[in-house]
């Protein structure tokens, strides 16, 4: 059953696991886009820009060390300041000139670090919505949408510390290690490559300890988030059952837990801060007794001990924030692994090769010989047969977990069948485009979901682009139309979180107009009344009969008195089809049917019938 299995199985290792340098190289296309020469260029200008700096800052010291030696030279005698003054001026302008070129490479490369930010997010949010039903009915809401926040600003965070400190602290590493050795022998260039190579090692050392802390953080803040966002959107349920307090507690678990992470955290900082100060405060002092020994047995002058000085301190300050920065890059890699992890998940519903998209013609529904499983346990429909004929409408009915709402899912592709087919005027749905094929099903489900937003938005849902009068036309057909306009703010009134504002005809009538709106050839109703009062569910059914009239009609429902109506009946029994027929055909049979309009007109129906899931 390998079509069925949850995308979750092909989900790559866990963060951490997965190689850091693919992760980087993940995002390098991403830096140096294909077809765009402009954004290129910027690229180029920016990397330009940045070795120009180092260039104008590593001469500083020797300007410094010009002015420094002239001014401890200096002759009282007219004119002599020329000299001084020149050499001033030169350092200023040294200093402005690295400044300048520093802030070109920040202008050049913005729009290439956001552009980069913008498009990652997009092919990872587009992705999510490829990804088969099964990989969401695994996933939380809240824990997917912290990976992608924190995914996208670690990127910004990478790319600014990557490429403007890490890079150019190198670059000016080599230049100074290279100016003290030309200038003043091995030993100098010795002493400072040291230093900076135990800062390094000293930092990689302690920060791939600190990981481990920062991952059990990012883990402890996920399920905290999740909880939260969980509770919120399920208000109401947490009012129905006055458990404020019980939300409260499981939502501070996961603070604990991010407390005690958290905590650990700041610890190791502290011990790798204390580590990196000392190993630079060595590092200068060494430089210094070097240099000022030097002085003193004559074979360097004072500007040269300023120099000496003046290069370890610059390198000083790029290596105190290298140990931030490299802490930094390494938590924006974990951050970015777990964003990029999800592009390795593979859809379990793919389209094939080169598949043609759905012509529907009558658009004729046939159910063939099938077979269908959630779990390789727990068979769900076993051989099931019918046919919808095309323009006409069949009701499919059964008792609880006989694999009524399977259907529609299996309609709309999101799992695909085990064994036989299903197939509209011929067409298998495996071999057609699966954005064709739900392109030409509406479906009005029973319990309907609206997004936070107008009346006008949802029902334009159906068509996004459809005009105002398309949209009113819409409404007009389900019946709504004259409610919106006598709201306060009409059409742009707000629906709130998931249509909470509308009751629940008013959110049904909503999902019929988007459905209607949409135009498909195929109309599902899948228990589209089961929650509504009389009165209401036949205002609805009313509804429901004049959009769906001519067009081919599935169904599902649990209150037999929907369907009566209906040219034909389906009645499922443990996933096989017990019977089927018009109302009065089923009912002269005596047999399963006829049981059941019994016992709901008698008034002892079953309660409603959860998801086979």
């Amino acid at each position: 059953m390998s079509d069925s299995q949850p995308d979750a199985a092909r989900t790559p290792p866990a963060s951490g696991r997965r190689d850091q340098w693919r992760t980087i190289a993940d995002l390098l296309p991403y830096l140096w886009p294909k077809g765009e020469p402009a954004l290129r260029r910027r690229v180029v200008l920016a990397l330009a820009s940045l070795v120009a700096a180092k260039l104008a800052l590593v001469v500083v010291p020797l300007i410094y060390k010009q002015a420094v030696d002239a001014l401890t030279s200096l002759d009282r005698a007219e004119g002599a300041l020329a000299l001084p003054v020149g050499v001033i001026l030169a350092y200023g302008g040294a200093r402005v000139a690295s400044l300048a070129f520093q802030e070109l490479r920040d202008a050049f490369f913005a729009k290439v670090g956001q552009r980069a930010i913008r498009r990652v997010a997009l092919k990872v949010f587009e992705h999510l919505h490829e990804l088969s039903l099964a990989f969401h009915l695994d996933r939380q809401t809240g824990g997917l949408s912290r990976v992608i926040e924190r995914g996208t600003k670690a990127i910004d965070t990478l790319l600014s510390f990557s490429l403007f400190s890490v890079f150019p602290t190198f670059i000016e590493l080599a230049l100074s290690a290279g100016i003290l050795w030309s200038l003043y022998g091995f030993a100098f260039a010795a002493i400072t490559l040291v230093t900076v190579v135990g800062y390094t090692l000293y930092t990689y050392r302690v920060t791939e300890w600190r990981l481990t802390l920062r991952r059990q953080m990012n883990e402890s803040d996920q399920r905290a988030n999740t909880k939260a966002i969980d509770s919120l959107i399920n208000f109401e349920t947490v009012k129905y059952f006055g458990n404020e307090a019980h939300e409260a507690r499981r939502y501070d678990e996961g603070l604990r837990s991010y407390e005690k992470a958290a905590t650990a955290s700041k610890t190791s900082l502290s011990i790798l801060n204390i580590g990196q100060a000392a190993i630079v405060a060595i590092g200068v002092t060494s430089l210094m007794l070097l240099a000022a020994s030097r002085v003193r047995a004559g074979s360097m002058t004072v500007g040269d001990f300023v120099a000496v000085n003046a290069y370890m301190m610059q390198l000083a300050q790029p290596l105190n924030m290298f140990g931030f920065v490299y802490r930094e890059m390494k938590q924006s890699l974990i951050d970015m692994e777990a964003m990029f992890q999800l592009l390795f998940v593979r859809a379990s519903v793919t389209d094939k090769p080169g598949a043609p998209p759905l012509r529907p013609a009558g658009a004729e529904v046939v159910f063939d010989d099938v077979h269908f499983r959630y779990h390789p346990d727990r068979p769900i429909l076993k051989g099931l047969s019918f046919t919808i004929p095309a323009g006409q409408t069949v009701a499919v009915v059964g008792s609880s977990g006989a694999g009524k709402s399977t259907l529609s899912r299996l309609l709309f592709r999101f799992w695909d069948v085990d064994e036989g087919a299903i197939r509209i005027d011929g067409q298998d749905l495996r071999d057609v485009q699966q954005l064709s094929l739900r392109r030409s099903i509406g479906i009005v489900p029973q319990d309907t979901v609206l997004f936070n937003d107008t009346i006008a938005y949802n029902i334009g849902y159906g068509r996004p682009g459809a005009s105002h009068a398309e949209i009113a036309k819409a409404a007009r057909v389900a019946a709504i139309a004259g409610f919106v306009e006598g709201l306060p703010e009409g059409w742009q009134t707000m629906v709130g979180e998931r249509g909470l504002k509308l009751s629940g005809g008013e959110k049904q009538r909503v999902a019929i107009a988007r459905t209607v709106l949409k135009e498909p050839c195929i109309f599902i109703f899948d228990e589209a009344t089961s929650a509504l009062d009389t009165k209401t569910e036949q205002d609805i059914l009313a509804a429901l009969r004049k959009v769906s009239a001519g067009r081919t009609t599935l169904v599902i429902a649990h209150r037999l008195s929907t369907v009566v109506d209906a040219d034909r009946i389906v009645v499922l029994d443990a996933g096989r089809v017990a019977e089927s027929g018009s109302h009065s055909e089923l009912l002269a049979r005596r047999g399963l049917y006829a049981e059941m309009w019994l016992r709901q007109q008698e008034g002892a129906e079953p309660a409603i019938e959860p998801a086979e899931l």
